[in-house]
């Protein structure tokens, strides 16, 4: 091991990175211009050469201006600057173009208005250890990123992906990596952007395999998006359009973005009570995210998948058990003295339904019903349906439950399955979400099924065929089980 600091050929100039240990890392190497000035609003440009040797030792700036650790579990750190579209690369290999390593592209999640590349949590360092190069990138958040401009390209987030990807496949073999060995993958709004990425045209062979983790389905209709679009610049008082929209300031745009797509009801509007955003949330899912315009992203998703799209490339998805069991707390008085079938009429299920649902999870109170319900509705329910989708076009597709309850959110909560997939157990905050001594074994399954997957395109368990609909359980111990989503079928029954 030498103490120089490696240095990297890249397609716009050298980069220098720093060793770790056993690997290098490469921080905030910018793949785009600075989306500001005439920029902010446009597709993403490639990065302008630069002369001399860019220092990579340090993260770069991220669109993510506030950082939000108070109400997100992971840390996810927001740094300023103006060149924000940039990746992190972290090998074992830097330089050795012959080394054809795998390679794992991580996209994070935020609802696609918050999250940051560079959390300690997405360190590659333990991928690295086991032979894989990562990369985490960043993308334009919220209204930047996917809001409808009347005279400005749609889903610039996810333009920002796809040049990312391309930067992925020009460069990562000077890195150590294989350009043909790519897989995606992402949690929460970064599992949904993985599935929007399959029914995404130009995305075709810019990855091979993909791992959707906690992630939604987010295809926001154009006339939806449109309507957005027009009450942030309402709101703002300035025309849709890119010119008015630059006379605002960034401060002013979030807030107002925020407003706009909140699933909580601002005072005064009229649907009243807190349980009238958690209805929103579970029925309509996010606001700001990929757009079903016709062009970067043709059709909506589960459509696409159905139709046969990308099922070349395989795909692990899965959830945790209990994703959204935590946000009922946040009620407060809210909860207190509703009968839980009485709070699932009041975030809109039909009577029937919620008694059923109700009878089905004896021993939860309201809030744990509510929970499990959107756990059900908005991430459970979901995997499954691209599952069984997928499964009838032949597609290899895996699903899987992490189980494993934290001691500390008394469940197995959103969030909490990403330091096991990282395997970075001793990180900064787990134990937050973990508790002290969160379960090694189960780190091992979750890291090393990813591994597998990654440099294989097989987790190494059954793929999701009728009729045994084979599932992943990651638990102590783990365990491979028949559909363990029984329980979700109530919810499709009902429609």
């Amino acid at each position: 091991m030498t103490d120089d600091r490696p240095e990297v050929q890249t397609t716009a100039g050298t980069v220098r990175g720093v060793w770790r240990n056993e690997s290098a890392a490469f921080l905030g190497i910018p793949f785009a211009e600075p989306p500001v000035g005439e920029l902010r609003f446009a597709a993403p440009v490639p990065r302008r050469s630069w002369d001399g040797v860019l220092d990579a030792g340090e993260y770069g700036p991220t669109p993510q201006r506030a950082t939000l650790q108070e109400v997100t579990l992971i840390p996810e750190p927001s740094l300023p600057g103006d060149s924000t579209l940039n990746v992190n690369v972290f090998t074992p290999a830097p330089g050795r173009t012959d080394a054809a390593l795998p390679v794992l592209v991580y996209i994070h999640g935020g609802g696609f208005v918050a999250g940051s590349p560079a959390s300690p949590w997405y360190d590659g360092a333990a991928f690295n250890r086991d032979g894989v190069v990562t990369v985490s990138v960043s993308y334009r958040l919220g209204f930047d990123g996917f809001g409808w401009i009347e005279d400005a390209p749609l889903n610039r987030g996810v333009l920002d992906w796809l040049l990312a990807l391309e930067w992925v496949r020009d460069n990562i073999r000077q890195f150590g990596g294989d350009p043909a060995r790519v897989t995606i993958a992402g949690q929460s709004a970064g599992g949904a952007a993985v599935l929007a990425l399959l029914a995404v045209p130009r995305a075709a062979g810019l990855f091979h395999g993909a791992i959707a983790i906690s992630g939604p389905i987010a295809d926001l209709p154009l006339d939806e998006a449109e309507r957005l679009g027009r009450a942030v610049a309402d709101r703002l008082g300035v025309a849709p359009t890119r010119v008015g929209l630059s006379t605002a300031s960034e401060g002013d745009v979030l807030e107002v973005q925020n407003v706009v797509a909140s699933p909580v009801p601002a005072e005064g509007d009229a649907a009243e009570g807190p349980l009238a955003g958690l209805a929103a949330l579970a029925s309509e899912g996010m606001k700001w995210g990929p757009v079903v315009d016709g062009d970067v992203l043709p059709t909506k998703v589960l459509e696409a998948l159905s139709a046969g799209v990308s099922s070349d490339i395989p795909l692990v998805l899965g959830t945790t058990d209990n994703e959204f069991n935590m946000v009922p707390a946040m009620l407060g008085d809210a909860l207190a003295g509703v009968s839980p079938s009485d709070v699932l009429g009041a975030i809109g299920v039909p009577s029937a339904l919620g008694a059923e649902y109700v009878d089905s999870h004896p021993g939860l109170d309201s809030g744990g019903v509510l929970g499990q319900f959107i756990t059900d509705n908005l991430f459970r329910r979901t995997t499954r349906e691209i599952a069984e989708v997928r499964a009838q076009t032949d597609a290899p597709t895996w699903l899987y439950r992490f189980s494993w309850q934290s001691p500390t959110m008394h469940g197995a909560v959103h969030c909490l399955d990403v330091p096991f997939f990282f395997d970075c157990l001793s990180s900064e905050r787990v134990d937050v979400i973990a508790g002290p001594n969160p379960t090694r074994s189960v780190a091992v399954d979750v890291h090393g099924d990813a591994v597998r997957f990654i440099a294989s395109g097989d987790p190494g368990w059954p793929r999701y065929v009728a009729p045994s609909r084979d599932v992943r359980v990651f638990d102590e111990p783990s365990s491979v089980v028949p559909d363990g989503f029984g329980d979700v079928a109530l919810l499709a029954s009902a429609e």
